[in-house]
Order: structure tokens, then sequence, then C-alpha cells
């Protein structure tokens, strides 16, 4: 019998090497994250794997899994202990080594294999581990199968039955670039800064970029799991900020960022200017629905109002879906709706068939703002941006709260705006117009300024984000009145950074 796990365990003593430990609150809605060595130990991760292989016998699935893990110096020993787990429940591991997480969610259908256990922080902070997980492809656990997957591994009940099988998959690199550089090169030359943060991406992106035919400006390319100069993270405002230089002082195109584990993609113009990812989903859209016209597109609810606003858009006779946020509930709701395409703020992008299989890869991304540029050579990027109708908006900025308390503050704030609704009380001095409660709060005024308040999915903190379409002063106007909500919270802590 393997122990079931501790919420807690004192480091450097017998019972930690003797017992797994597991903090509840590192099962998330949509995937697995902990701080490893103070919230989870390395049986801990056995006692996952256990969990996972028990829950794929459970669900009826063919039990055979892709591993991979991402660039840490924790990663690889992380993914055997969860290989070992899954052994003793008699899985057949496919592992794939070292891997941006959508080289997984390819291996899951290039090797004919039903599961994924991706070994990834994705672009938290050095010390944080975590597991993407999925066993219906293209799709990824949602909240029914991370509580039940939770509910397994707390408990203790797991079905050992042995019997697994192990399979080192040897140069599986190679297939998955030479998947995505199986298409048309670009008709016109063009030159793209592609920074990696030191991070996964480095083993693949530059070498993908060439092989289409850019012209490759690498920054921070080199593997580096200390991350010596800013966290791979394209909404970290230290890279873009690194991508900004590089483009200014190359004369590229096109700053393209990736994050830790490759499944994101961020996108600076040719005038060193960022571009926010729900921004560059509009410019994207606009673009693919004049090729694919009446297109369906399905977008997080912390994006842009621009997408059920935009007069190109309406042209082209696209059909537009404010979903909840999270890489798993877009994921989904993509293939339910068989949209052309799902677009994160956060910038997670989600293609479907011509131009994806429907998993979110950040080389997938930057590959459509390649070929957006090629489709429009002669205009620039920041010409692009420009075309578009004005706002004014914030980044994602990250208020502290624990995870055990953040989604009551989220319920607790959603009731203060309907209070102020009912009331007919003024925010920010306009009426209150709508409530959108698909994921946290979104409180929009009679001009079309908006804030949402919403629980982040993946770390101890809330979400917050402001837009008008009216000014800049309506956007901070916004922004102090959410706050000032918030700070009724003492629960609530201080932002990463804000506007």
């Amino acid at each position: 019998m393997f122990p079931p796990p501790k919420p807690a365990l004192e480091r450097n003593t017998y019972a930690y090497e003797t017992q797994p430990l597991i903090k509840p609150t590192g099962f998330r809605e949509y995937d697995a994250r902990w701080l490893f060595e103070t919230e989870i130990n390395l049986m801990g991760v056995q006692a996952l794997g256990l969990g996972l292989g028990t829950l794929l016998h459970e669900l009826g699935v063919r039990p055979a899994i892709v591993t991979g893990h991402d660039f840490r110096s924790y990663s690889a020993s992380i993914k055997q202990a969860l290989i070992n787990g899954l052994l003793a429940t008699g899985v057949e591991v496919h592992d794939i080594g070292l891997a941006v997480t959508p080289m997984a969610y390819f291996a899951q259908f290039e090797l004919d294999v039903p599961a994924v256990a991706m070994v990834t922080a994705s672009h938290n902070e050095n010390g944080w581990t975590g597991v993407k997980m999925g066993a219906e492809r293209p799709l990824t656990f949602g909240p029914n199968e991370m509580g039940r997957l939770r509910d397994i591994v707390l408990s203790g009940a797991f079905d050992a039955r042995g019997g697994g099988s192990y399979r080192f998959v040897e140069g599986f690199a190679e297939r998955y670039i030479a998947d995505l550089a199986d298409r048309p090169k670009l008709k016109h030359p063009l030159t793209a800064v592609v920074a990696c943060g030191n991070g996964t991406a480095g083993a693949f992106a530059p070498r993908v970029l060439e092989a289409v035919g850019a012209d490759v400006v690498p920054l921070d390319a080199e593997l580096d799991h200390a991350f010596p100069r800013y966290n791979p993270n394209p909404e970290d405002l230290t890279m873009l900020a690194a991508i900004r230089d590089k483009v200014l002082a190359t004369g590229a195109a096109v700053g393209l960022g990736f994050d830790g584990d490759g499944d994101r993609c961020g996108v600076v113009d040719n005038e060193g200017e960022a571009i926010f990812a729900d921004k560059v989903g509009v410019m994207l859209a606009r673009d693919m629905s004049s090729v694919h016209p009446g297109a369906t597109f399905v977008v997080d609810v912390k994006s842009t109002g621009l997408f059920a606003t935009d007069p190109r858009l309406a042209e082209n006779g696209v059909k537009t879906e404010f979903w909840k946020t999270g890489h798993s509930y877009i994921k989904r709701r993509v293939s339910e709706r068989a949209a052309l395409a799902g677009f994160e703020k956060s910038g997670h992008f989600f293609f479907n068939a011509p131009l994806g299989r429907g998993y979110d890869d950040g080389l997938v991304s930057a590959l459509a703002v390649l070929d957006m540029l090629d489709r429009n050579a002669g205009t620039k990027l920041a010409d692009l941006r420009r075309a578009l109708p004005q706002t004014w908006g914030s980044p994602t900025m990250s208020p502290h709260c624990d995870d055990e308390k953040k989604y009551g503050v989220v319920e607790k704030v959603l009731g203060d705006f309907e209070r102020m609704q009912a009331a007919g009380e003024r925010l920010a001095g306009h009426a209150i117009s709508n409530l959108i409660t698909v994921n946290g709060v979104r409180v929009v005024t009679d001009d079309g300024t908006w804030g949402l308040v919403r629980a982040s999915s993946n770390k101890p903190e809330l979400v917050v984000v402001v837009e008008s379409p009216v000014s800049e002063q309506r956007m901070r106007d916004m922004f102090k009145s959410v706050d000032d909500v918030l700070r009724c919270y003492p629960e609530v802590g201080p932002y990463n950074q804000t506007i």
C-alpha cells in the first residue's frame, strides 16, 4: 500500500523522506501547480502518478500516456517520480524527454497515444512545478477530471495493479520540428526577433521559424534554467522591454516572445510596441476571416471588447463568443463550437484545421503572425495595430490572494457589483449596464468601459483587467473604482504590477 499524502510536512525530517507531501490547493481548475519541496515532495509526485493512472482506468481510456518535461533543474526528477506512479498502475508510458508542452500534445497524435502528462510550471517562477494533463486529445483536464484526480490522490485510493511499461521515444523533437516546418515558406523576406527567456522554447522556436523562411534574430535562446535575465513570460514587462530593445536595434519586422513551456507567444511590433495578446487576436481574426469568412472565434472574458464591436470582423461575418479564462476551458469550447480559433489575453491561442489541431502551441501562433505579415506585405505590423479601433487597456494585474480565500473574495465582489447595479449606483461616474459572470465578474458601464475581477486558476492571486473604448482616463477611473471595491477586503494583497 502506498500511503495517502499529507497536506504539510517539515523539510529535512524523517517524515518528509518517508511520506508523500501534497498541498491540496495545488489541484487547480485545469492543471496542477505546487512549489516544489514546500508544497509537494517526490513521494507526493509519485502519488500523483498513481492517482492519474487510476483515473485513466476509471475513465475507460486505453492506459497509455505521453510524458515530457520542461527545462528546469528539477523537472526531470519530478517526471521520473510521476512515471514511477504511472507504471505502478499498469500504464504504458511514452517518454519524449525535454519538450515544450505543445510537443507533448503533438505526440498524442503522432504516437497515437490517448493521454498526456507534461511536467511544467509554465510561466511560473523557478521553484514552481506542475503537470498539464489530458485523456482526450486535443483536450486537457477540466474541473471535473481535476476534482476526481484530487479525491483519488488525497484519499490514497490507488489501483496499483502493476504491469506498466516504459518507452523512451528517441529523437522526437525532430519529428515535432519537421511537422511545424512542413508548410509553404514565407513569400517575402522578414526579420523576426525570437525571444525565449532561456526557457525550453529556445531549443525549438529559432529552428522552426528559420525553416519557414524567417530571418531569425535569437534573443536569450540559450537554455539556462536559472533564467538569468527575466522569467520567460510574454506578459512580463521586463521580457517585453528586452524584445523591444532588440527589435529597435535590429530593425526587425516583429518580435516574438515565448513562455517557459512554449505554448504562448507574445508580440512586439516593428516600432517596439508590445501588443497585448487579445489585440493580436483581433488582428489575426481580421486576417483569418478574410480567408475564411463567417468564421467563429472563442475568446476569454479578459479579452478586449473589440471582438464584439470591430467593424471589420462584422463585415467578414465573424461570430464571437466570450468564454471562461483558462487554456482548458477555451480549448474545449473551440472544439465544441468547431471554431476556427480561440484567443486568450494571456497568449494561449488555439487553431483548428486547417491551421492546427486544436491545442495551444506558441509556435503555431508565431507562424500565424508571420503569415499575416506575409499576406499584408508592404504593411508594417505597427500599421496593422493602428488600424484597429482605439481602446485603452491594462495589462493583466494580479494582486495576491491566498488560494483558500480567492474564490470567496470574488463572490463577495460580485455581490458588491450586483447590489450597486440593483440600487442604480454609478461606478466610476457611469451606470452599470451589464455584469458578465461566465468567469468571475466583468462589470460593464454604459460607455463600454469595463473591469474584470476573477480568481487566478494557477496561482494564489486574483486577476484584474480594465479597458475603455473612450479614453485612457476612463480606463484609469475604472481601475480605481474596481480597486476601491477590492480594498474592502484585507485578504487582497499588493499587485504584481499596476497601471
